[in-house]
């Protein structure tokens, strides 16, 4: 069955920026431990303003979705102001999932 970019399983690609306090307070160990029980490879990582955190993932878009929410309610510490999405193809080009720095 080939699967069509609208199927919950098709394998997708996702990059998200997200804005307030996300620094500081474990943000990127909490998409870190989502990610990897939801089975997405990708990265985790601060950006240098200070205040936004980027993450992209690939995995079922169904799985990304979940990982979607998460971004938005963040850990206990943190305070979500936006998530900026942009979806796209799964390259495929990432083994597993990593904080990169």
């Amino acid at each position: 069955m080939n699967e069509g970019p609208e199927s919950p399983t098709a394998v997708v690609s996702l990059h998200a920026i997200v804005r307030g306090r996300v620094q500081g307070v474990n943000f990127r160990d909490f998409v870190y431990r989502r990610a990897i029980s939801l089975g997405l490879t990708g990265y985790v990582r601060n950006l240098p303003d200070m205040h936004s955190v980027e993450v992209v993932a690939e995995g079922q878009q169904e799985r990304l979705d979940l990982l979607v929410d998460h971004l938005r309610q963040g850990p206990r510490g943190a305070s979500v102001d936006s998530v900026d999405m942009q979806w796209g193809e799964a390259g495929g080009q990432y083994a597993q999932f990593r904080v990169t720095f």
